[in-house]
């Protein structure tokens, strides 16, 4: 049975996904992590940029295939992982991220001084990285679900499109009106959504 890890945005705190790991507990074992300099987290000397944090990510995954559900900046982890380790990937969930494409003309708020405001002491690779993985996208062979809401600036609905173009197979669902946080807010349609993905299967829709 594969494990389910959950990968945090921006805040680096994996806590960000109890409420929907909570209710996808009977799937298996999970994993949750915390990025080190983020969320209040013990800096790392070394990770020193985006290739370091990813490299210390796929160290720490349990052995074997695992579902991998990201938010945000996990998001641009986990794309990256399964089109460099899809052996790692059973299934995929990506929700409200980049999955690290370029932004421009998607419309996407400059979230970068307003979070450099908040958190200070985040480090600065991260604010300046720009990977892009948009010309790889068509390799990606993990089964993708997208979940994205119709109202956050900072992902907005244009970049869940593009994603869904680019990725064979994905699926969009959209959640109305939720903000970038949607996924801890909304956990019981959140959950629902991923465990009919896990099963392979897609999950009614919603009025």
């Amino acid at each position: 049975m594969p494990s389910l890890v959950f990968l945090p945005g921006a805040g680096g705190r994996g806590a960000f996904w109890a409420p929907v790991a909570e209710r996808l507990a009977d799937l298996g074992p999970s994993l949750r992590l915390d990025y080190p300099g983020f969320g209040g987290c013990p800096p790392d000397p070394a990770i020193r940029s985006t290739g370091d944090l990813f490299a210390w990510v796929v160290a720490r995954l349990p052995p074997g295939r695992s579902h991998v559900v990201a938010q945000s900046m996990g998001g641009a982890l986990a794309v990256r992982l399964a089109l460099e380790h899809p052996e790692r990937v059973e299934r995929l969930v990506l929700v409200a991220t980049s999955g690290g494409v370029d932004l421009r003309g998607t419309g996407a708020a400059d979230w970068r001084p307003e979070y450099l405001a908040s958190l200070p002491g985040v480090p600065r690779w991260f604010v300046d990285d720009r990977s892009d993985h948009t010309a790889r996208l068509s390799d990606l062979a993990a089964p993708t679900l997208l979940l994205w809401s119709d109202a956050d600036p900072v992902s907005p609905l244009a970049v869940g499109r593009l994603l869904e173009a680019r990725i064979p197979g994905a699926r969009l669902r959209v959640f109305p009106g939720g903000t970038h946080a949607f996924a801890q807010e909304m956990p019981d349609e959140v959950a629902a959504e991923i465990r009919a993905h896990l099963a392979g299967a897609a999950a009614p829709s919603r009025p």
